[in-house]
């Protein structure tokens, strides 16, 4: 049994490390329920709530600031509601295309997103730039607090 919840701990762990990128997977809050899994392996002896309770908060204001940061980027350029939802049409889509579809994915679906309910070209490159800049900064934001949260857990299990 026990190697069987080390396993789930890690494809959690793993999963939420591939949700950075994937916007179907709640990237962040999977690593969070990794590291409870591995917590509660040992019945929270090496790892205590108090760890676990700050990373939840964590987790919860990485949520929030990810939400805000791809809304903040989008709406700096002027973007509407239909280039935030053709941003995330394009990273899907994008995600079938490797690496290239994952860059020009977002920027292409809100470019045409925006262009569909404004019409205006310039308008749409820029909301196109605004909103794939946001997307962008909430990724990297992610990966950042992944790196901290799996640093805190190490430090706190083994020590």
């Amino acid at each position: 049994m026990i190697i069987f919840l080390w396993i789930l701990a890690a494809l959690l762990v793993l999963a939420g490390i591939a949700g950075t990128l994937l916007p179907i997977l709640p990237g962040v809050p999977l690593v969070f329920f990794g590291l409870v899994t591995a917590a509660w392996i040992d019945d929270f002896q090496r790892v205590g709530w108090e760890v676990l309770v700050f990373l939840a908060v964590v987790t919860v204001l990485s949520q929030l600031i990810d939400l805000l940061a791809t809304a903040r980027g989008a709406q700096k350029m002027g973007a509407g509601r239909t280039a935030l939802l053709g941003g995330t049409v394009g990273l899907v889509v994008g995600l079938f295309f490797g690496l290239p579809g994952l860059i020009i994915g977002p920027f292409l679906g809100a470019f045409l997103g925006e262009y569909l309910a404004k019409g205006n070209l310039r308008q749409s490159g820029r909301a196109g730039f605004g909103t794939w800049l946001g997307l962008l900064c909430g990724v990297a934001l992610k990966v950042v607090v992944i790196v901290a949260m799996l640093g805190i857990f190490i430090t706190a299990y083994f020590i």
